[in-house]
């Protein structure tokens, strides 16, 4: 068994298992205040074209080196909300290139 490690450890790619220990996805995004030690959850991608998932800090459990253990069964993890970026999303001027927004879109940040 791999030593725990702290939140700010965490980086993309690693593995996320439910309760059960099956892996239900990779992390993609980690959401916190690293000067202030406040961790609010991950963003976590359950397949390559799926959308990012928001997962609270409330249902992580074990963070062990290359791994991400939560305290809920795989099943509830698929009906969590996804994760939308707020305050750092850049707003796309009118002026952008098509594709600009196309690419945009297909990444779930004109939400």
């Amino acid at each position: 068994m791999p030593d725990p490690v702290a939140w700010t450890m965490i980086e993309h790619g690693w593995a996320v298992y439910d309760a059960d220990g099956d892996q239900v996805g990779v992390v993609h995004e980690i959401a916190g205040d690293t000067n202030a030690d406040i961790f609010d959850g991950l963003g976590i991608k359950e397949s390559l074209l799926g959308h990012v998932k928001y997962v609270p800090a409330e249902v992580v459990g074990r963070i062990e080196q290359g791994e991400v253990h939560l305290t809920i069964p795989g099943d509830r993890v698929a009906t969590l909300a996804d994760m939308h970026v707020a305050a750092e999303e850049q707003v796309l001027p009118e002026s952008s290139t098509w594709y600009q927004r196309m690419a945009w879109w297909l990444t779930g940040r004109d939400r």
